[in-house]
């Protein structure tokens, strides 16, 4: 019975995959724990591995402290105008405008991605053009476009777009041209004009796997918008984790990772949410 658990035809129950679901996440901390335990019996003034009480004294000064460099609030001040005030919201606010302007300057890619797919002359116009700049690494374009567009919002935003967009494009190139042709020739059959076909036949057909798509690069997205704010930028999550580094300050830098972490989870979630609830008839991986 122990050996049949692992074969393929194996189906474990909703307690045993809560369970296995949980035992990495177990380990992990267990063995973080356990090290940091170890280095503070060693040297109590360690910096590289904090307790959990350093990381969530860290955390909550963080949350409701201003960072050093803006103006510190009164002391009888309400726990409100504090967290609004906070270094990790100001921080989190920061990186959440950068990710969600991203995001929707995505949907033009997708657009152009269904027109390649679907329209011969704009396939031929753009492909090429985009197979070649989606093999250009993203951030060696980040001197250029500091130099060209500056230090600002809009640098960090476009690596972002230039980083994520052609893998967009190339992916619904492909989810178009994947339509079976005969719904195509089905829907002319019954007086559908080119629009008609390619946003109410083919594009609800790829939808679920175009969100899907932009689903898995949330992390890429990410990870361009991490590289221009560390570099440029005096304000932001990845800011804050390089500033931070200078000084050692794990206690923070850890529970800003996890933070991150998330609310990417929740962003990943809510779209999976989302997909499920337009497309029911979707099963994504």
């Amino acid at each position: 019975m122990a050996a049949g658990s692992f074969l393929m035809h194996a189906k474990p129950g909703r307690f045993s995959s809560t369970m296995l679901s949980w035992i990495l996440f177990a380990t992990g901390i267990g063995l973080y724990f356990y090290t940091a335990q170890a280095r503070h019996h060693e040297n109590p003034d360690d910096r590289v591995t904090p307790t959990l009480a350093q990381m969530v004294k860290g955390i909550t000064e963080a949350a409701v402290k201003p960072a050093e460099d803006d103006e510190p609030l009164a002391d009888n001040a309400p726990l409100t105008q504090r967290l609004l005030a906070s270094m990790l919201w100001k921080d989190t606010k920061a990186t959440a405008r950068r990710f969600v302007y991203s995001l929707a300057l995505l949907v033009p890619a997708v657009l152009l991605g269904l027109h390649m797919g679907l329209f011969p002359y704009a396939g031929a116009f753009f492909l090429r053009f985009v197979l070649f700049f989606d093999k250009i690494v993203a951030l060696s374009l980040l001197p250029i476009l500091f130099i060209a567009f500056g230090i600002d919002e809009l640098s960090k935003i476009m690596l972002i777009v230039i980083g994520v967009a052609p893998t967009i494009i190339l992916d619904t190139f492909n989810l178009s041209r994947g339509v079976p042709g005969e719904q195509l020739v089905k829907a002319f059959t019954l007086g559908a004009r080119d629009f008609d076909v390619a946003y109410r036949v083919v594009m609800k057909q790829i939808l679920p796997r175009v969100l899907n798509s932009l689903r898995l690069n949330l992390k890429a997205v990410m990870l361009f918008l991490f590289a221009g704010e560390m570099i440029a930028s005096t304000e932001g999550l990845a800011y804050r984790i390089s500033l931070l580094r200078r000084h050692m300050a794990m206690d923070v830098i850890i529970p800003y990772v996890l933070w991150v972490a998330l609310l990417l989870f929740v962003v990943d979630l809510s779209m999976r949410l989302l997909n499920r609830k337009l497309h029911p008839w979707f099963h994504e991986a």
